[in-house]
């Protein structure tokens, strides 16, 4: 059987985890939710750090079967465990620490050589320095390739940007975005950062309180107005496209998705026919009843309310049918109010950004 399949139950005094997970045997994975609600215990739990009860199987592998009598122990496991911390051997420079990892392994188990590692992580060039003069997401590159070095069935990430500042995010999540399209291991995520989710999950599990609300395709569960990551700032809508043009005097990049086209900056050169997963936040998304022929704004999309939320105070969230693909648009009651908006009605989605997250 492939796939990730945990069966997981753990009473504690103050707290109850019982969680059935059926995950994707490749991709991204975020264990997303509020603090609290299970996300790092469900993660050692599947690595053998936590002892729970019931059964873990991973790509038909049974790391964990009660009912047989099968526990593995961690180091047993095949797998790679980076936290928020880096904790790397200070006495070791950056390729000691990432050879650490290959002492266990026999030759014939490597499946992700140590070269495709330090390509991968964009480290070719701090190969021989010490820990204690890299930056903090120089030295979480270092802890994500020393976890690949040891050739993985399964990679678990615990918050790996959380301990870093905005500036240092930025600098790692382009790498984790590269190893998601290079590297055939699934990799669990645990977060708590609807960018990160966004930018990373193909697949969502979302936890409360112990359980599992629901799991998913992220696309699809990003815009459920009955679901947290469609509420707030961070509200956003995934698409999936193609690459019609890249208009390199203008930075313009132009593709087509079913529900027509999005015109949006790209300083990187793209190919025609290439896939591309699109980002649009719905505070970028605003609404006309008729089709706008002076604005500045060149995203133009005829599309049909689904459904209709409140938000904030005096903010309205409204759900989008484009042909096939959910949008969302945050805007104020008033103007809701003042357009009768109403589910069912055809309006024009006119969007003012869109972002490449893939």
């Amino acid at each position: 059987m492939t796939g990730i399949n945990a069966r997981l139950r753990l009473q504690r005094p103050d707290f109850l985890l019982d969680v059935d997970l059926q995950l994707p045997s490749q991709g991204v994975t975020a264990l997303f939710g509020p603090s609290g609600c299970g996300k790092t215990t469900c993660l050692r739990a599947i690595a053998g750090l936590e002892r729970t009860t019931g059964r873990v199987e991973v790509n038909g592998q049974p790391w964990q079967d009660d009912a047989a009598g099968l526990w593995l122990p961690t180091h047993k496991r095949q797998l790679g465990y980076v936290f928020q911390e880096a904790s790397l051997f200070a006495h070791l420079n950056v390729r000691q620490n990432m050879e650490y990892g290959l002492r266990r392994l026999a030759p014939e188990r490597r499946r992700v050589s140590l070269d495709q590692a330090v390509e991968l992580l964009g480290l070719s060039a701090m190969l021989a320095r010490m820990p204690h003069t890299l930056s903090g997401g120089e030295r979480q590159r270092v802890a994500i390739a020393r976890a690949l070095a040891a050739s993985p069935r399964l990679l678990l990430m615990d918050e790996p940007l959380a301990a870093l500042d905005a500036a240092r995010k930025a600098e790692v999540l382009p790498y984790l975005e590269r190893l998601q399209r290079s590297l055939d291991i699934p990799m669990l995520y645990v977060s708590h950062s609807p960018d990160e989710v966004a930018r990373l999950a193909s697949h969502l599990v979302l936890l409360q309180a112990g359980h599992v609300k629901v799991q998913g395709p992220t696309a699809e569960l990003m815009t459920r107005l009955d679901l947290p990551l469609s509420h707030g700032d961070t509200a956003a809508a995934l698409v999936q496209a193609q690459v019609l043009a890249h208009d390199a005097h203008d930075h313009l990049l132009s593709v087509a998705f079913s529900g027509g086209r999005l015109h949006l900056i790209a300083t990187q050169q793209y190919v025609a026919g290439e896939a591309v997963r699109l980002r649009v936040l719905a505070r970028d998304v605003s609404l006309a009843r008729t089709r706008a022929t002076d604005s500045s704004i060149l995203n133009l999309l005829p599309a049909r309310i689904t459904q209709l939320a409140e938000d904030s105070p005096g903010q309205m969230l409204v759900a989008l049918d484009a042909a096939g693909t959910a949008l969302l648009a945050r805007i104020t009651r008033r103007s809701c109010q003042q357009l009768a908006l109403a589910v069912g009605d055809t309006v024009f989605a006119q969007v003012k950004g869109v972002a490449l997250v893939d």
